[in-house]
């Protein structure tokens, strides 16, 4: 697929699902090739960084709007 930068914008949630199936999804400026959409494979990228089956605990004040 590919598609201009405005398209793009317009057509987001339809490139971000052609990328996630596997499809070469290339987003053009002034019909030259600017950027490409990919998925990104979550597990292979928590083993990259050695945080594979890392659990985060945060407290229950977390989002509480008295500190924000």
């Amino acid at each position: 697929m590919e598609l201009s930068i405005r398209e793009a914008k317009a057509r987001f949630t339809e490139a971000a699902a052609a990328a996630s199936r596997g499809e070469r999804v290339v987003v053009t400026k002034h019909g030259r090739p600017f950027v490409e959409l990919i998925a990104v494979k979550a597990a292979s990228v928590r083993q990259a960084l050695g945080i594979d089956g890392l659990k985060v605990t945060l407290p229950d004040s977390f989002d509480d709007p008295a500190f924000s």
